[in-house]
């Protein structure tokens, strides 16, 4: 029923941007929050950035003044830029939405390499 499709992954070198997208399509409740995570290799998933319906943002302290999270809610669709990235960003993205339940996009890799 509801797909979230997540595209703009893939390689760039350490300083480099990147732009993330997920799509919410589908039958959809009102979306109250959507955000995005990371699994870095071997890592536990862990949380990036949030922002509410109301455009309200929230960052991890790691990427804080980095990136940029932002949507489109008319298109239920939120983005993330990814700015100045670093090794240590290389990692496994996640879409997450949340709306009367919670959803998880495929995942897109992002790999930062010289």
């Amino acid at each position: 029923q509801v797909q979230l499709v997540e595209s703009g992954g893939g390689l760039v070198q350490p300083g480099g941007s990147l732009r993330l997208s997920c799509a919410a399509s589908g039958s959809i409740f009102r979306i109250n929050v959507m955000g995005w995570y990371r699994q870095l290799p071997g890592k536990q998933r862990e949380w990036v950035a949030s922002i509410t319906r109301d455009g309200i943002t929230a960052y991890a302290d790691s990427v804080k003044g980095r990136f940029t999270i932002s949507s489109d809610n008319a298109k239920n669709t939120v983005f993330l830029q990814m700015n100045g990235l670093k090794p240590g960003d290389a990692a496994v993205y996640y879409c997450h939405v949340v709306s009367n339940t919670q959803y998880w996009g495929q995942g897109t890799q992002v790999t930062v390499s010289s």
